[in-house]
């Protein structure tokens, strides 16, 4: 048996999810009243979430707001989702704070997902990947994984890096 076979043997297939959209924008276009909110990068979370055979048991929307991005962490914390996906507000305008929030709330830091992620978006977008703030960790023997709002990002982060790994992360997370 290979190594990283080996690593994931004996971890559970699936799990519960919690998906976070960070976006002001579309927070008050739901907040008032909208019915049909275009938030194509939460849509695809939840779709190869789900697709994976994973169970997407709480979703929402925040502003990019500290407080409201804290409250909404620990709300799906509370959740019985065993791993949480956030997207947006990672960027680097004085409003992207949710990297400074969630790296508050970390009892460990998943290293390795930020400086992965990046690697693999130079492979699409070149140098602009500098840009991409994403960062993963653990809370409450939960796993969050913070990506960038783009579609692309959310799309590669999840079938390049989460789905392949998220079995063997959450065995480890919950020892």
């Amino acid at each position: 048996m290979s190594t990283p076979a080996k690593h994931k043997k004996g971890a559970k297939k699936h799990y519960k999810c919690a998906i976070i959209t960070i976006s002001t924008s579309k927070y008050w276009q739901k907040e008032e009243g909208e019915a049909d909110v275009a938030d194509l990068s939460g849509e695809i979370a939840k779709e190869l979430v789900t697709r994976d055979g994973h169970e997407v048991v709480f979703y929402t929307i925040v502003p990019d707001e500290e407080d409201k991005i804290h409250e909404c962490v620990t709300k799906a914390l509370n959740t019985d989702a065993e791993f949480i996906i956030t997207s947006g507000g990672t960027g680097l305008t004085k409003n992207d704070i949710t990297i400074e929030v969630v790296s508050k709330l970390l009892t460990k830091e998943i290293s390795g997902f930020g400086e992965l992620f990046r690697r693999i978006s130079y492979d699409e977008v070149g140098t602009a990947a500098v840009l991409s703030r994403a960062i993963a960790g653990v809370i409450a023997q939960k796993a969050i994984f913070c990506l960038p709002g783009s579609p692309n990002a959310v799309r590669l982060a999840i079938t390049s890096i989460i789905m392949l790994e998220i079995a063997h992360i959450m065995k480890h997370v919950q020892e």
